[in-house]
């Protein structure tokens, strides 16, 4: 009999273990997958976590500051070592000086306004014929025959061959200008773009025919998303060419009928032979340069990386 009692209890004892064996499994398992998400939340506040202020004074403004610096310093170093003529090569006061007078002269703002109203409304132009000719060469075999290699020869045509060109088609006028400023722009833009949409993987072009999206509505919801990137930097180099190309044409097509901008006043200091006004001119035309690129094209294309996490958590 007391064998017969102790063994139902030792089935039960044994049947109580095996049900608790699961059980502990099944925590188990859930405490992995709790650790795991726990481990994916922390990653992702890492990467959305906000850059101090102070470090990115540091990472972002100190080291340009610095390097002007440097670069101011040994540019009155050269001139106190009298390395060249001070008529060749004035003191960073001297072209200081030029610039505050063309300043007090009530003409610098409008010289700059001149050249970035040119610039922009080439460059919006150019936009607007190279996004439609980038989509017809990445997209369409035979035109990417025909037309790619010549996009990319035109991109490396320096556009100061155009203007010769350009003064005979059109004369003196602002058509010559804008025409060079397009001959130099359209062909980077369109390359970009092409460049982006060749980077889009096919899985991402037949998921969107799978949902409908073909024709402009493919065009708009998924090739023009997915190229973004590349499309931006041909954006960026659009307007470096747009600017270089619109300097170049205001140098050699200078008019008064033109009015002033930033080639015409550097063109003016060559003529008469103001190295001073000459150095101002250039230092203008390469802040207004840089701003556009700092002010504009740097957040945008900053934001879509960081969107697409191919940025991090960079500031």
């Amino acid at each position: 009999m007391a064998s017969t009692d102790t063994e139902p209890g030792t089935r039960t004892d044994r049947a109580s273990d095996g049900a608790a064996a699961p059980a502990d499994g099944g925590q188990e398992a859930a405490g992995d997958l709790a650790g795991l998400e726990a481990g994916l939340d922390a990653l992702e506040s890492h990467t959305a976590a906000r850059v101090p202020v102070s470090e990115i004074l540091r990472s972002k403004v100190l080291p340009p500051l610095l390097a002007v610096v440097l670069v101011l310093g040994l540019w009155q170093l050269a001139f106190a070592l009298h390395l060249k003529e001070p008529h060749q090569l004035p003191s960073p006061l001297m072209v200081w000086d030029a610039l505050a007078e063309e300043w007090y002269k009530g003409t610098i703002l409008q010289i700059i306004w001149q050249s970035i109203s040119r610039g922009a409304l080439g460059f919006l132009v150019a936009v607007a014929l190279g996004t439609p000719l980038g989509l017809l060469v990445a997209r369409v075999r035979p035109v990417r025959a025909a037309i790619g290699p010549i996009l990319s020869g035109l991109q490396s045509l320096p556009s100061v061959a155009w203007v010769p060109a350009a003064i005979i088609w059109f004369g003196l006028t602002d058509a010559t200008i804008y025409a060079v400023v397009l001959l130099g722009a359209v062909p980077s833009i369109a390359n970009g773009l092409v460049s982006g949409v060749d980077r889009i993987q096919p899985l991402h072009l037949r998921a969107g025919k799978v949902i409908g999206a073909t024709g402009l509505r493919g065009v708009r919801h998924v090739l023009l998303p997915a190229a973004l990137p590349g499309y931006i930097s041909g954006l960026k180099q659009g307007w470096a060419f747009s600017w270089r190309s619109l300097m170049a044409a205001e140098l050699i097509a200078t008019s008064p009928e033109l009015g002033a901008g930033l080639g015409q006043l550097l063109e003016t200091g060559r003529a008469f032979q103001d190295m001073p006004l000459v150095l101002g001119a250039i230092l203008l035309i390469l802040l207004v340069g840089i701003g556009i690129e700092l002010l504009l094209f740097a957040p945008v294309e900053r934001r879509v990386l960081r969107n697409r996490g191919l940025l991090g958590n960079a500031p």
